[in-house]
């Protein structure tokens, strides 16, 4: 039998067929040498700053986790239950420049607008109804977004930080076309932007430790713990990145996805300190260690990017939008409340939304979550009304400060 024959090629084939635009494409020529060159890419892959244990459950912790995902009582911890609050009057708010020079709004999961100095960055949007490659299956937002994408302005630099379905998202890129905005993409990203009709010319594509400047502001791809891909088929061919913006007077660090790792540290020798992080503390699980972080972790990096000094606001982020994991719904939010307790951190917990100003001294401090969250067996959960001061802080003598 040759392998024109082969019984596999028809499947290939078919499987090739249902791979829409969504899916994207897979880098080659130039692009594909530059990835081979990069030093971050070896034994055909790019590589994580530190190992991790999986990419992927194994089978054994498979089954554990789909039994966890099918019990009922769990399943409803998963999911608000009551309509998710969001900012009503975002456009308004957001019309005229922040008098800081910087200002923040989280629309819901890694989506952030950040106005700083002048310039507007829109990190990671996603404005689709499902993170998914299909409009009629895959996780479903849990709460509208908070204006429509159209509706936002003028945006300079749209930020990608890797190419999974709930950070790059085909619709949102290609309604961001008509925006003039540049894309700041990792390396081999921008292989689907130029599927979806973005001009090479309007894409910076970086490696880790690259930087382009943008409409005043430096911005610069750094190093995170996680992977890529957008189909079955995954080649590890496309990098993940945090994400370093600078401008003249502020700067801000957002950090996609990632687990934890020793070099935030350097990051924030190098960049910092920062007026405002957003990190990721959602969607996390002893099933996929190593790829995400869990509060703790987050607060930990917040840190590290810091110096080591509770200093500037974190803003949690990849959270409360889509079911992606089996902890509560809310848990991210509660997790993250302790941990800014215990290390002394300003954390802001704006609904999905809400702008805010990270230097002043107004930041949102209501844990709006509570009032929508299942209710767990046992004792009550805490209420809406049981607020923190603004900004969230709680000093905490430490042998530094004593």
């Amino acid at each position: 039998m040759t392998s024109a024959d082969s019984p596999q090629k028809p499947l290939r084939e078919k499987l090739r067929g249902l791979r829409t635009a969504a899916f994207g494409a897979d880098p080659a020529g130039e692009r594909m040498e530059r990835i081979r060159r990069s030093p971050n890419f070896a034994d055909g892959v790019f590589q994580n700053p530190e190992g991790t244990r999986a990419l992927r459950p194994s089978p054994k912790s498979t089954s554990s986790l789909l039994t966890t995902y099918f019990r009922k009582d769990e399943r409803v911890l998963r999911a608000p239950a009551g309509t998710v609050p969001v900012h009503a009057t975002t456009l308004a708010d957001i019309k005229e420049p922040p008098a800081s020079g910087l200002r923040l709004t989280w629309m819901g999961h890694s989506s952030v607008l950040a106005e700083i100095d002048g310039s507007r960055v829109l990190f990671d949007p996603v404005w689709s109804e499902r993170c998914s490659p299909f409009d009629f299956a895959g996780p479903k937002r849990l709460h509208p977004v908070p204006v429509p994408l159209a509706s936002l302005g003028a945006i300079d630099v749209v930020v990608i930080s890797h190419d999974h379905y709930d950070h790059l998202d085909m619709p949102s890129i290609r309604a961001l076309k008509a925006s003039g905005a540049l894309f700041a993409v990792p390396l081999g990203v921008g292989a689907h932007l130029e599927r979806w009709g973005i001009p090479p010319s309007r894409i910076r594509e970086l490696d880790w430790n690259e930087s382009t400047e943008v409409a005043g502001l430096r911005l610069t791809a750094t190093p995170a713990r996680h992977f890529c891909g957008r189909g079955l088929r995954n080649q590890q061919h496309t990098l993940w990145a945090s994400w370093v913006v600078a401008g003249p007077e502020h700067r801000v660090f957002h950090s996609g996805d990632t687990g934890y790792f020793e070099g935030f540290k350097d990051i924030g020798a190098q960049h910092g300190p920062f007026d405002a992080t957003m990190i990721q503390i959602g969607a996390y699980s002893p099933h996929w260690p190593d790829i995400h972080m869990t509060p703790e972790e987050g607060m930990r990096t917040h840190l590290d990017l810091q110096g080591g000094t509770p200093r500037g606001v974190m803003l949690p982020i990849h959270w409360g939008t889509f079911n992606l994991a089996p902890h509560p719904w809310d848990e991210p939010g509660e997790g993250t409340v302790t941990a800014a307790a215990e290390a002394g951190a300003a954390i802001a917990l704006p609904c999905p939304g809400e702008p805010f100003e990270p230097t002043s001294p107004s930041v949102p401090s209501t844990p709006w979550w509570r009032g929508v969250a299942a209710r767990r067996p046992g004792p009550e959960a805490p209420s809406a009304s049981s607020t923190l001061t603004s900004p969230v802080v709680v000093q905490k003598e430490t042998a530094a400060s004593a």
